[in-house]
């Protein structure tokens, strides 16, 4: 039956589509959406929905976009909500606003906190070499992702996962996650526990200087950060002056090649060989800018790439 509690769910970007999904399709009623206004995109620019805004309008579920949080406090408190769910929102949540809902505010993280608070968890994770990461359910206060914890969940790390493709698992695995939480909340029987403080890392959001491709790293720790900058920011290097942005590679290990970091050792069936600090890699997608996205064998056809040339290179 409908409504065994009221949910005012904060949320933003697509991450907490599947999250407010699990809600809408649970026991519980989804009463309010909070999300943050559109924002100009594209090349346009025009103002555009977030995905939660979007989702919500899908789903039936009223949506607003206060720019001032602590202002929309009473208005909050007239719907007298039984919980509110933070997740993806890309703001910091007021301490005004905690106790609005009679059993307060829960977040959702897409980590195994304490490890990883921050913006950037999924990305970091990829790039620590981390094989496994997972979401945690806890409870809001004063200090970033830094609540009691109600329940984890773990999630394995695939050797080939990018940010993308890990984010929608977590994002799933989030929605399950959270409907188990408000079960055992609405029971009274979550038994909240204090994060260990010695054990707490900060994931900071990663920005396209992050992406920047430094082709004297090992080639395990290149294919960690290009899968971790997908979809955004990407990583990139440069080819003859151009940007050049890399959305799929794999380490390899040839003994027999070698070269400077950043040289181009070979051009074969799986793609473009270049050498790095350690080991090689071999790009099967890229972009140049102002084009499409492409494999790279249909790069080659229309770019005269030379075994021997350098990337990364400034002209």
């Amino acid at each position: 039956m409908k409504g065994s509690m009221r949910i005012v769910l904060f949320g933003t970007s697509a991450f907490a589509v599947p999250v407010l999904e699990a809600v809408v399709g649970s026991t519980h009623q989804v009463i309010r959406c909070i999300t943050q206004p559109d924002r100009p995109q594209g090349r346009g620019l025009e103002p555009q929905p977030s995905p939660v805004k979007l989702a919500a309008q899908r789903v039936g579920c009223p949506c607003e976009e206060p720019t001032d949080l602590r202002a929309s406090a009473d208005a909050l408190r007239q719907l007298t909500p039984d919980v509110g769910v933070v997740v993806a929102y890309g703001r910091l949540i007021p301490r005004e606003l905690f106790t609005v809902p009679r059993h307060g505010m829960l977040g959702v993280h897409p980590s195994l906190l304490p490890r990883d608070r921050g913006a950037g968890p999924i990305a970091w994770a990829i790039l620590h070499g981390d094989s496994v990461t997972g979401v945690t359910t806890f409870r809001l206060n004063d200090q970033l992702d830094a609540g009691d914890i109600a329940m984890q969940v773990t999630e394995p790390i695939q050797s080939r996962d990018t940010a993308l493709t890990l984010s929608q698992r977590l994002a799933a695995r989030g929605g399950d996650v959270l409907v188990e939480t408000l079960a055992w909340l609405e029971r009274g029987a979550v038994a909240f526990r204090p994060q260990d403080e010695r054990l707490a890392t900060y994931a900071r959001k990663l920005s396209k200087e992050d992406g920047r491709v430094d082709w004297t790293r090992q080639a395990v720790a290149l294919d960690r950060l290009i899968r971790a900058m997908v979809p955004w920011p990407g990583s990139s290097t440069t080819w003859r002056g151009e940007s050049l942005k890399l959305w799929s590679v794999s380490p390899r290990s040839d003994p027999g090649a070698s070269g400077q970091p950043g040289q181009i050792l070979a051009v074969d069936q799986e793609g473009i060989v270049v050498a790095t600090g350690e080991g090689q890699v071999t790009l099967h997608e890229l972009q140049l800018a102002g084009g499409r996205r492409m494999a790279a064998r249909d790069f080659l056809l229309g770019h005269d790439l030379r075994v021997g040339e350098m990337l990364g290179q400034e002209t």
